[in-house]
């Protein structure tokens, strides 16, 4: 079967977020796809398969090296790229995935190549700082929130805190969430971003456990930013390594999230 690998939330090779991606023509097992997922060593490989479903185009599933996700941004915009870049869809029709815990999420491509996702919001709750988060991530949360994914985000002081993390991996194992998201706004207004983030998945992704761009992660952001800086419409500035911009906008209880993306690798995969 056919299987690329894209960077996503990116202009250029070798930055974003890469993820593997399996176009699929039948079911496949469970197992089966970790297995591949755990081979590829992404934080995320996505499988995509076409369905008979007058609601939805094709299923979508994600993977991380060790377990299958509820919702994964940029694997979604490496899979929406890559039916359009295979000409697996016309390059002016929107793709609609059925997912297993997210409901239907819909892909549009602009003229200027550019994908919109439409998400589900899920915005965060004030609550007490868990015990060994501070140590844990090397700087002093301001404001600590978890939402609906079990994801943390912790705004802390400024740009030059997130982008100095030092986080501690195995401490951050430790702590009850899906992953955490350490946010601030941008040093620079003006600057092209309003905030910057990192992510970090110590349960789910190996290594270090930080993830390069994260979509899931601005559907948290946004509602925070969105209402922090009164307007609906913000972008991201994910200050890992790799590095990557997300552009997020606030509709009601959904986000749409917009970047773009680039194939390194097109392939197949004989197992």
């Amino acid at each position: 079967m056919r299987m690329l690998v894209v960077d996503a939330f990116t202009a250029r090779p070798f930055a974003g977020n890469p993820a593997g991606v399996c176009l699929l023509q039948d079911a496949a097992d469970a197992g089966w796809m970790q297995r591949v997922a755990a081979e590829m060593k992404h934080s995320e490989t996505a499988y995509v398969r076409p369905l008979p479903d007058p609601d939805a185009d094709f299923e979508l599933r994600w993977f991380t090296p060790l377990v299958e996700v509820a919702l994964c941004g940029h694997a979604t915009l490496a899979s929406a790229h890559a039916l359009y870049d295979t000409g697996t869809v016309d390059a002016g029709a929107p793709i609609r995935f059925r997912t297993r815990r997210s409901g239907v999420l819909t892909v549009t491509r602009a003229a200027d190549g550019s994908l919109s996702m439409d998400f589900p919001a899920v915005p965060a709750t004030r609550v007490d700082p868990p015990e060994g988060l501070a140590g844990a991530l090397g700087a002093a949360p301001l404001w600590t929130g978890r939402n609906d994914q079990n994801d943390l985000l912790v705004e802390v002081a400024d740009e030059a805190s997130v982008r100095g993390l030092a986080a501690d991996t195995a401490a951050l194992g430790e702590i009850d969430a899906r992953g955490v998201i350490v946010t601030a706004g941008a040093a620079e207004p003006g600057g092209g971003y309003d905030f910057v983030s990192r992510f970090f998945g110590a349960r789910v992704l190996l290594g270090d456990g930080e993830d390069p761009v994260t979509g899931s992660a601005h559907c948290a952001l946004a509602p925070f930013w969105a209402a922090r800086l009164g307007r609906a419409a913000v972008t991201g500035y994910q200050a890992s390594e790799r590095g990557g911009h997300v552009r997020a906008e606030l509709r009601g209880d959904r986000v749409v999230l917009t970047g773009t993306a680039v194939t390194v690798l097109d392939g197949t995969l004989r197992i």
